[in-house]
């Protein structure tokens, strides 16, 4: 059956001023100090998985999987492409095998090769099935080779790569419900360990980033039970939670709650680390949603545009200001020399979007006075 979610919305309006630049459009808004429109996908898609490699003095894209503008189940996607920023591109590459389109899929780049991990099939009744396969891309001829199955198949999970070799799968959903599993994929042998366990509620819809040994996870949708016996409900899980990698043990990680994050909770915001001990998020909305947009509170789900980073050294938030572009439905943000990336997603009116841009963060400052909460541990 297809999963629900409630909660409120929350629109936010935002004044653009757009400039023509030789070769792309700058834009300069009251968020990042640089934002540059690159290429647009060759078809709109939501909900991609996408990865980033360094390829010379340039690097490249993919971008695969997903949800195109129909978003019904026949829209789901098998479809990917790769961008290479010396020709400022795209091109059309194999479909990635399996058997449907489909959505949630998560991509990462680890030493220079392309993963693409599960995702979900959408039957024509709303039942869902979890992916186990992971495919590697073979860079030459742009095709999908089978490279390991996922022990506990996993969508809407959060994907961190440490040591440019190990594969952490956070959380996420399998089937009928989430798990607070953290599998471990070593990229050398395609072995599979189990690292210690998510703390926080289990969820699926979550965003996170890691900055060398240090990760960050927050928020998503969580399932609650009623005492009274009432179906489940699928409810925002407003927690952050910080996971230190051990140096002598990749499979130890040292949890522990920290503050969360200014506004309400989000649901599929798009977040990467940096290598300065931050990790920066943005867009996702406050309204989790049925894979078309709508939430199942019958409410359209709309994007935000704010962006933020949490320091690893210092504890703290900090505002970066509102990105021109609401934008919600991503699986990760791509991040390359300063540069964030966003690629593909929902933008107003849950309109699947062909966009793709960059953009440096506007410099740190103070957020709002607000209050905050602590992750706290479950009992």
């Amino acid at each position: 059956m297809m999963r629900s979610r409630p909660v409120a919305i929350l629109k936010s309006a935002i004044l653009v001023l757009l400039l023509t630049g030789f070769g792309s459009k700058w834009i300069q808004a009251a968020g990042p100090s640089q934002l540059e429109e690159l290429a647009n996908l060759p078809v709109p898609i939501s909900n991609n998985a996408v990865a980033l490699r360094p390829q010379g003095s340039g690097y490249e894209i993919v971008s695969a999987l997903g949800l195109e503008s129909g978003k019904t189940w026949r829209d789901t996607s098998s479809k990917a492409f790769r961008y290479v920023s010396d020709t400022g591109q795209w091109v059309a590459i194999q479909d990635v095998p399996g058997p449907a389109g489909r959505l949630a899929a998560s991509a990462v780049s680890v030493a220079g090769e392309v993963y693409v991990f599960g995702g979900y099939t959408v039957a024509e009744d709303g039942s869902e099935s979890s992916v186990p396969q992971v495919y590697k891309l073979q860079q030459d001829s742009g095709e999908w080779q089978e490279f390991t199955r996922m022990p506990i198949p996993v969508e809407d999970s959060v994907l961190l790569v440490y040591g440019d070799r190990y594969v952490y799968l956070l959380s996420g959903w399998h089937d009928l419900g989430n798990v607070n599993l953290v599998q471990v994929l070593d990229t050398h042998d395609s072995s599979w360990r189990q690292a210690t366990p998510y703390p926080g509620a289990p969820v699926f819809g979550h965003a996170g980033g890691i900055s060398g040994s240090r990760m960050l996870v927050c928020d998503g949708v969580r399932i609650e039970y009623p005492h009274t016996g009432a179906p489940r409900r699928f409810t925002p899980s407003f927690e952050c939670w910080q996971g230190e990698i051990s140096t002598d043990d990749h499979r130890r990680i040292d949890w522990k709650p920290v503050m969360t994050h200014p506004g309400m909770a989000r649901y599929r915001m798009a977040a990467s680390g940096d290598d300065q001990g931050r990790v920066f998020f943005a867009g996702g909305s406050t309204n989790p949603y049925n894979f078309d947009g709508t939430g199942y509170n019958g409410l359209p789900s709309e994007p935000e545009s704010g962006v933020f980073s949490y320091d690893f050294e210092s504890g703290m938030w900090m505002c970066h200001g509102d990105l021109p572009i609401a934008t919600m439905d991503h699986r990760t943000m791509l991040s390359h020399g300063g540069w964030l990336y966003i690629v593909g997603g929902m933008r107003e009116k849950q309109q699947v979007s062909d966009g793709v841009f960059r953009f440096r963060p506007a410099p740190a400052r103070k957020c709002p006075v607000q209050t905050l909460q602590t992750s706290r541990p479950p009992p």
